[in-house]
């Protein structure tokens, strides 16, 4: 299921499913020790004696306010004749989220409506040791486990904390004791439970008739119970209303920051460009680093997740932050990658947001040889982004203790890891982390690195070490053209594997071969690009009615079984906005460069309500699938809608 609308301010995170249940709760980073672990929150109605969980029997718009990171959710049941507008957010400096409910009876008579929040914890990502109770002193049920707190509150009828309210222990995964006692409308009163618990709070609403009336609820996340406590007193003094205003004016503010001028764009997509940029800063963790996505859905596929930092997608983020305005945004990042460098001078595949290793799905052995564990790109395009932020803030004093701790240290390593013979990349995986061989991609990131390595050795006047990365840069662009060009296809071919007189080439077309001409190895024009642009266009661009373009040719990860055979695999946001990006650069005047719009309006058309994008969206219905947002699909579109707008004030001189 996917998830449609997160709320964070880099430290404490939500994510809410399409049925508006919160599944995903992150604390004290964002990414790590997942307290929700995926199960529901359950959120129910009680109205004339019937009972509705939210769920199919309610009509659901699940959004954002405009430029904002406050949700504007509305929830109506015709058959309960009750309307309800929720406004939820994380206020963006206390670790506190804070729910509005304005609830509106569509019925003629004035009546008694009965909200029920259920929590189902599971506190360090596990549901052994926890405890749940009533606090009298605070008025607030409390989860609590070792260093972590949260106090849940509410307000309504000018009447502070939780009136009604239950206890209980989880009887089985997922399985609620006390569900049948809401659905009756009664809460039991139960105090306390522990090892495996839950609770619920009610708010009793009075309606008028055609009347709305509002309610609060909150959730203060701490490591101790003063820390939670005083939390909710500040909530208390400054009120929930006057929260969420603070958080919407912060995010209107902050989306504009820079005043970027997207001319010649509809408003869908600058809309999109927005509402990208804030997705963006939900999933950075306010210590650096930058979370691949934290739907938790994943899990269900190979028991890992995607809450971890990759250095490729954090650099494809930075990149896209630096370039949009907001570098200040990914500072954090760079130092966090300094940190996590190995001492050889690589990045290993990804970590977890606190800087330790996270699980690694490379091997050490290949064909019973030792090899490292990497995916070359990450390092190289760590490098490839900070230049990027370079150009946008000019902060020399910023970049100069990373000179020597990231900079050097990773621009060396590259140099170092090639084949003495034909000097490409010695072989690492690829992006897509399926196999082990030279990719052009992996050459294309790398020179893009050593390029921007070579900048801050000119910057720092290290002449030497300039050359060094220069010439190594030229020798594998001079590489790229001899060894993993195909001849037979009149293309490049996307991995090599090494044989005794070169390569053994892959032939399977790839969206990545783009990158030779993205990330400016070659020129787009070139016919060798254009031919290759050709055969992905062809090859890689789906025949159905969702359209939009696959990563390569027999591509299975996440296909459904519904699926028509004859398709290269599902779309993938990235995969598009590459194939835009491509053409935009290739657009020689005004009609070439909105021929490629299409691509852009069909990641608005396959967004979310919400704006929120997916990894991939299913073939033929287009829903999303893998998880959502992923925080790659957003970089992208701000990274592509970027260089559309810098190409049409080129073409306009």
């Amino acid at each position: 299921m996917p998830k449609d609308i997160p709320v964070s301010n880099g430290s404490f995170l939500l994510n809410f499913d399409s049925d508006y249940q919160i599944r995903d709760v992150y604390f004290p980073f964002i990414g790590q020790e997942n307290h929700g672990s995926g199960h529901p929150f359950l959120f129910g109605v009680l109205v004339d004696g019937q009972y509705s969980w939210m769920g199919s029997e309610w009509e659901k718009d699940l959004r954002y306010e405009n430029e904002s990171l406050v949700t504007k959710v509305v929830l109506k049941n015709e058959s309960l004749g009750l309307e309800l507008r929720c406004s939820d957010v994380v206020d963006l400096d206390l670790n506190i989220y804070i729910k509005k409910i304005e609830v509106r009876n569509l019925n003629a008579q004035s009546r008694q409506a009965r909200l029920f929040l259920s929590h189902d914890f599971f506190l360090y990502g596990n549901d052994i040791g926890g405890t749940a109770y009533f606090d009298p002193r605070s008025c607030s049920i409390i989860h609590y486990k070792m260093h972590r707190y949260f106090l849940i509150s509410c307000w309504a009828h000018d009447q502070w904390g939780v009136k009604h309210f239950a206890c209980g222990k989880r009887v089985t995964s997922g399985s609620l004791v006390t569900v049948k006692e809401i659905e009756n409308g009664e809460l039991s009163g139960e105090a306390a439970a522990w090892g495996s618990p839950h609770s619920t709070i009610g708010i009793w609403l009075e309606l008028a008739a055609k009347g709305t009336t509002t309610a609060y609820y909150w959730i203060a996340a701490g490591q101790t119970y003063s820390e939670v406590a005083g939390l909710n007193l500040e909530v208390h003094h400054t009120t929930p209303e006057a929260l969420l205003n603070r958080s919407s004016k912060y995010w209107k503010t902050w989306v504009h920051e820079d005043s970027l001028q997207l001319q010649g764009l509809p408003k869908s997509l600058t809309d999109l460009f927005h509402r990208s940029l804030l997705i963006l800063r939900t999933q950075i963790d306010n210590r650096g680093a930058i979370i691949a996505a934290t739907d938790s859905d994943i899990i269900r596929f190979g028991k890992d997740t995607y809450s971890y930092m990759w250095g490729r997608d954090g650099a494809f983020v930075a990149a896209a932050l630096a370039k949009a305005g907001y570098s200040h945004v990914c500072m954090k990042y760079f130092d966090y990658c300094a940190r996590v460098l190995s001492d050889e001078g690589y990045l290993f595949q990804h970590y977890n947001p606190d800087g330790s290793l996270a699980s690694n799905w490379h091997s050490w052995l290949v064909a019973g040889q030792e090899v490292l564990p990497i995916q070359e790109d990450s390092t190289a395009l760590t490098l490839w982004a900070l230049w990027i932020h370079y150009q946008s803030l000019r902060d020399v004093e910023f970049i100069r203790p990373l000179y020597n701790t990231l900079i050097k240290k990773a621009a060396d390593f590259l140099v170092r890891y090639r084949d003495p013979q034909t000097l490409l990349p010695l072989p690492s995986y690829d992006l897509w982390e399926e196999r082990y061989a030279l990719h052009a991609y992996t050459v294309a990131s790398v020179i893009a690195g050593l390029r921007a390595a070579a900048n801050f050795a000119a910057l720092f006047q290290d002449t030497s070490l300039a050359e060094k990365y220069d010439s190594a840069a030229d020798e594998m662009t001079v590489g790229v053209s001899h060894h993993l060009y195909h001849d037979g296809l009149k293309r490049f071919a996307r991995s090599g594997i090494r044989i005794d007189k070169g390569y053994q080439l892959d032939e399977v077309i790839d969206v990545s071969l783009l990158s030779l001409a993205t990330l400016g190895v070659l020129d787009s024009k070139d016919p060798r690009m254009c031919e290759t642009a050709k055969a992905v266009r062809e090859q890689l661009w789906l025949k159905t009615s969702v359209e939009g373009c696959a990563r390569y040719q027999g591509d299975v990860y996440q296909l459904a079984e519904d699926s028509p055979k004859d398709i290269p695999g599902n779309p993938w946001f990235i995969s598009t906005l590459w194939l835009a990006e491509y053409f935009i650069d290739q657009a020689e005047n005004q009609q070439e460069l909105q021929a490629t719009l299409p691509y852009l309006e069909w990641c608005e058309k396959n967004a979310l309500p919400s704006g929120v994008l997916a990894e991939q969206v299913h073939p033929v219905s287009g829903s999303p699938l893998c998880v959502s947002p992923l925080t790659w699909s957003h970089s992208a579109f701000v990274w592509t809608v970027l260089r559309y707008t810098e190409k049409d004030k080129t073409l306009r001189k």
